[in-house]
């Protein structure tokens, strides 16, 4: 059973890797297509690839419509986060943006009792307080002029948490090339009209495409090793291991885009961090301490 952890960490990089490579190709086309844009292109794409591997693999029987409804209402709380993510990426440092991001679990904790019927104790509401102060200090806001970037990668995080808790009810019975299908598609459709009613639409070019591709796969590689990853070991192997997202996304942000590294980033994430392993302790389910999910 000892290499079951190795695996996972071996998965993890992979996520890591996709997470990244989606965060600069939305930082590389931000000049040309906006954030509907964006999801739309990519999620055309993504549904592509999808089918294209259900062929291949002969899975495409497995594509249920009896939870349609499940489907929709969760795409709906995705679409909104992906949105917010990605608009804040284009506008404010992109350790930011995943420092914000990892206080998805929190908000779980906040709204399983919600979802799901789970009780608060007081272990969960410190480990939310704990979050809390953290994402306080990574975004030091200023409540007379708040930051429309960070307001949205918080808000990104509460929809996301809301998406995880949705995926929870769906994956019981639910394969995961049936996941992605209608993640896929539904994504494909609100991006287009979102896009519609946007005003102008810039079609891809020679030069954002492959940008745009790449977005695709690395949405759909990090699902897959993210839940691979958390098939094989707990949530507390798997999110120390997504935690290194955060320095190597700095690190990027600084080399390529002058971006400031600040101490206070990494303490406001060190909070939050500590607010999820509190979680963990106290016998939080999988998707809780699972990272942001973003195919």
């Amino acid at each position: 059973m000892t290499h079951r952890p190795l695996a996972a960490a071996l998965w993890m990089t992979g996520a890591i890797a996709a997470f990244t490579a989606m965060a600069v190709a939305t930082r590389q086309i931000r000049g040309v297509h906006d954030t509907f844009e964006i999801l739309a292109f990519r999620s055309m794409i993504g549904w592509v690839i999808v089918v294209a591997l259900g062929l291949a693999l002969g899975q495409l029987g497995r594509i249920r419509t009896d939870r349609l409804g499940s489907h929709v209402l969760r795409n709906l709380f995705h679409f909104s986060g992906q949105s917010l993510w990605f608009y804040a990426i284009t506008v404010i440092p992109l350790a930011q943006v995943f420092a914000l991001e990892f206080t998805s679990p929190i908000w779980v904790i906040l709204l399983a009792p919600v979802f799901l019927g789970e009780r608060l104790n007081r272990r969960k509401v410190l480990a939310a307080a704990l979050g809390f102060a953290g994402v306080w200090i990574v975004a030091r806001p200023d409540f007379g002029a708040p930051e429309p970037g960070v307001v949205a990668a918080a808000g990104a995080a509460v929809f996301f948490a809301a998406t995880n808790l949705m995926t929870k009810a769906l994956t019981r019975g639910e394969a995961i090339i049936s996941i992605l299908f209608w993640l896929t598609l539904m994504q494909a459709l609100l991006g287009s009209l979102a896009m519609a009613f946007g005003g102008p639409v810039t079609l891809p070019t020679l030069s954002t495409l492959p940008w745009l591709g790449l977005i695709a796969v690395a949405g759909i590689t990090a699902h897959l090793c993210l839940t691979t990853a958390l098939s094989l070991a707990p949530a507390s192997v798997v999110v120390p291991v997504d935690f290194a997202r955060l320095p190597i996304i700095a690190a990027i942000g600084a080399i390529f885009y002058n971006e400031p590294i600040e101490p206070a980033l990494f303490l406001g994430a060190g909070l939050i961090f500590v607010g999820i392993w509190i979680t963990l302790g106290s016998g939080a389910s999988r998707p809780q301490g699972s990272a942001v999910t973003k195919p």
